[in-house]
């Protein structure tokens, strides 16, 4: 800590994500003291247990007074969903480790960066695993049986199987001693198979952020100050301050110092925070680039709901995978305590054409009104239904960028903007085939979201870029060690800075880029950075 009391800390991270959590423990292993500021509630088991039925304890909306962990914001092009709170996505997040394949490396956007990402990664891609407690999921249902009669049916048989799972399986229900840190973490307890992953696990079983690096970082003295939302970043004294306010008590604003900011508040929390800086003057080095390049997993979701009387709930969210194609994969889930999902399921329409898709959509349902309704009472919904997530390495991109509000003049919000490449597509034809080979096989009814049939929306838990890594101001925002141009001692260390699409689950890969730039990261007893010209 500074002698003069200038500082309130070394490094304040801003966000308790993937990157923020990582960034957080090895910082302060490596010295410094750190203060993490995370927008969210720290939430407990009975917090997590209410949101299975009380929305209220599910959504973040905080100034409607839904107070819970579970976001969704609806731009022209896409609908964004993921979660807020201390852990960050980690809560909503189905607990899978897939690595990228070979070709993420060869991007031309990352091969531009004269680093061997490939040999680089590695190291940091195993430290993640083990950080993670990675294992191959040895639970098969008849959930999988049918992912498997589907990837045979398209000709991809070879490629199924179990995926890398973020669990502890254990012993179901039984609680045992910290199986992962010789002692240091918390009691695990098994996986009691219910399938409700994605609603955060209130079991002890999921290995969340929570559970190991946002642990240990607590336990070797890092604070973690929830419901402190940061609204400015600014250059004073060789260092940087904060303007922080609570999510939903007006009037409560404070200021923090810090000699270094880490920002990890995920892709929207973070490009928009260094808009609105850049706007103000506060931060008015910061590239042109900044928004541009953010890129989706080009994914569709789609489900098939199982004649009455079928249950496929018993399992970990997700638990099998296969690829229908070189480009393409496809996961499995579960989602138990998912209630929202009745009303965002509709008929399987194929058609590239968004606005006459749309309109066959309506016309089907408004064609059989009865099954539609029979569809979104159906008894056990949730135990007979399965989502289908198709990803595909398809370079779609488009920008963010920050605007007065359509609905809210006064304000300036994000917003999407396509810049002449692929849009993220609403209409991924082999997650429709993929989809009805599933329900030929089970006997169950294939259906789309209707957000994607009827919004023309591409809808996604896996966003990527908007803050990328760039050799110069000119190609991004920040360096190969996160630093972002003009402005040193402040950085970013989440999903912002990836410039290609990884066509799998990001998770792992975010773990280790942050494992990466915290190793590279300047050292605690170095000299206070001085503003740069």
């Amino acid at each position: 800590m500074d002698p003069l009391g200038r500082w309130d800390a070394d490094v304040v991270v801003v966000g308790s994500g993937f990157g923020g959590a990582v960034s957080a423990l090895r910082l302060t292993e490596a010295g410094h003291s750190v203060l993490v500021l995370e927008k969210g509630r720290r939430l407990s088991d009975a917090d997590l247990l209410a949101a299975r039925r009380d929305p209220r304890a599910y959504l973040w909306a905080p100034r409607a007074g839904m107070r819970g962990f579970f976001w969704q914001r609806i731009f022209r092009h896409m609908a964004i969903i993921g979660g807020s709170g201390v852990g960050g996505g980690s809560i909503v997040w189905a607990g899978v480790l897939l690595e990228p394949g070979d070709e993420f490396y060869g991007e031309p956007a990352l091969s531009a960066l004269g680093v061997d990402w490939k040999t680089e990664l590695a190291p940091h891609l195993d430290r993640a695993a083990r950080m993670l407690g990675r294992v191959t999921n040895p639970h098969h249902g008849e959930m999988d049986d049918h992912l498997h009669s589907a990837a045979k049916a398209v000709g991809a048989e070879a490629t199924f199987g179990p995926v890398p799972s973020a669990i502890f399986f254990g012993r179901p229900g039984v609680t045992e001693p910290d199986p992962y840190f010789d002692g240091e973490g918390p009691d695990r307890t098994g996986c009691r198979l219910c399938g409700e992953c994605l609603l955060g696990c209130p079991y002890g079983a999921k290995n969340q952020l929570t559970l190991n690096y946002l642990f240990l970082a607590e336990k070797r003295g890092v604070e973690v100050r929830p419901e402190t939302e940061v609204v400015s970043v600014r250059p004073v004294d060789g260092g940087y301050e904060l303007v922080t306010r609570h999510p939903w008590e007006r009037g409560r604003e404070s200021t923090v110092r810090a000699r270094r900011v880490v920002l990890a508040a995920g892709v929207l929390g973070t490009v928009e925070l260094l808009h609105r800086c850049r706007e103000t003057g506060a931060l008015s080095r910061i590239s042109d680039q900044l928004g541009q390049h953010v890129r989706t997993n080009s994914e569709a979701l789609t489900a098939v709901l199982q004649p009455r009387g079928d249950d496929l709930s018993r399992g970990p969210t997700i638990s099998s995978d296969f690829h229908p194609d070189e480009r393409t994969h496809t996961t499995q889930n579960r989602y138990m305590g998912g209630w929202h999902m009745r009303a965002q399921l509709g008929p399987m329409v194929d058609d590239d054409d968004p606005g006459r898709r749309a309109r066959r959509v309506v016309l089907s349902i408004l064609g059989s009104p009865l099954r539609q309704l029979r569809l979104m009472t159906a008894h056990r919904f949730l135990n007979r239904l399965t989502v289908l997530t198709t990803m595909q390495r398809l370079d779609s991109e488009f920008a963010l960028d920050h605007r007065r509000s359509p609905l809210r003049p006064w304000r300036r919000v994000l917003r999407s903007r396509l810049t002449g490449g692929a849009r993220p597509p609403s209409n991924l034809p082999v997650a429709n085939e993929v989809t009805r080979a599933f329900a030929e096989a089970s006997g169950g009814r294939p259906l789309n979201l209707l957000g994607e049939s009827v919004g023309g929306l591409s809808v996604t838990a896996h966003i990527l870029g908007g803050a990328v890594m760039g050799a110069t101001a000119a190609d991004g925002v920040v360096d190969t060690n996160h630093e972002v141009h003009g402005h040193p001692g402040l950085y970013v260390a989440d999903a912002s800075v990836i410039p290609a699409n990884l066509g799998v689950n990001p998770s792992l890969t975010i773990t280790a880029l942050a494992e990466r730039f915290a190793s590279r990261f300047p050292s605690a007893d170095g000299p206070v950075l001085s503003e740069s010209p």
